[in-house]
């Protein structure tokens, strides 16, 4: 507060002025006048307490960032989840955070080059051992290790990538195969590059004049 830091200005210049005082006339003022703004700066009301993670934001500098790049692997007891930073073998460890629940998992990484980087997994596939799970930092990577509760194959790593990819199953599972192909194909240009695009528009003319012909009688 404004009010503190004036009162303690004000002690140090007494101070420094008793240092100097040769007379005890003098002397005895700026003492009276010391232990008066001591015991005002005793009784001034501490500032509030700021909310926990308010600090620590602010202890941490910089801007967050959030991480979208990730591989993963398994094993039968682990699924491996490779996160890379440049640099990240150089922070202190407990610079890098990662906790843990039976369906998810959140990264915290403090104060690298000035960024604060995190990534969040929830609704995981399946569950995993909290206390089995643990991360490693290796040069310029984070290894974070969720262990399996059932050693069983992950087809994928979240739920929702799972209800995705059924529902993409299901839109070409049709009943009509020349419908399921158009799926694939629609699914190929949308995603494709242009390339891909001139390709598949030519072929689509190609089959379109195809069709065009068979249907002209032989006899006109």
């Amino acid at each position: 507060p404004l009010f503190l830091n004036q009162l303690q200005k004000d002690l140090e210049e007494v101070k420094e002025l008793l240092t100097n005082a040769t007379r005890k006339r003098v002397r005895d003022v700026l003492v009276a006048e010391k232990q008066k703004l001591e015991l005002e700066i005793k009784n001034q009301p501490l500032p509030k307490p700021k909310d926990v993670a308010e600090e620590e934001k602010s202890s941490l500098g910089g801007y967050t960032v959030k991480i979208n790049n990730y591989g993963w692997d398994q094993s039968d007891k682990f699924v491996k989840i490779y996160i890379s930073l440049n640099g990240v073998q150089k922070l202190p460890a407990e610079n890098v955070q990662v906790n843990f629940t039976e369906r998810s998992f959140d990264l915290l990484v403090k104060n690298l080059n000035g960024k604060n980087y995190t990534m969040t997994f929830n609704n995981l596939l399946k569950p995993i051992s909290v206390e089995g799970s643990s991360r490693k930092i290796k040069t310029d990577m984070i290894l974070v290790m969720c262990k399996k509760k059932r050693e069983e194959k992950w087809d994928c790593l979240t739920q929702v990538e799972k209800e995705s990819k059924e529902k993409e199953k299901a839109a070409y599972d049709t009943a009509d195969p020349s419908e399921g192909l158009m799926n694939i194909l629609k699914k190929m240009y949308a995603e494709g590059d242009d390339e891909m695009k001139r390709t598949i528009n030519k072929a689509w003319v190609e089959s379109r004049e195809k069709q065009y012909k068979g249907d002209i009688p032989m006899d006109i």
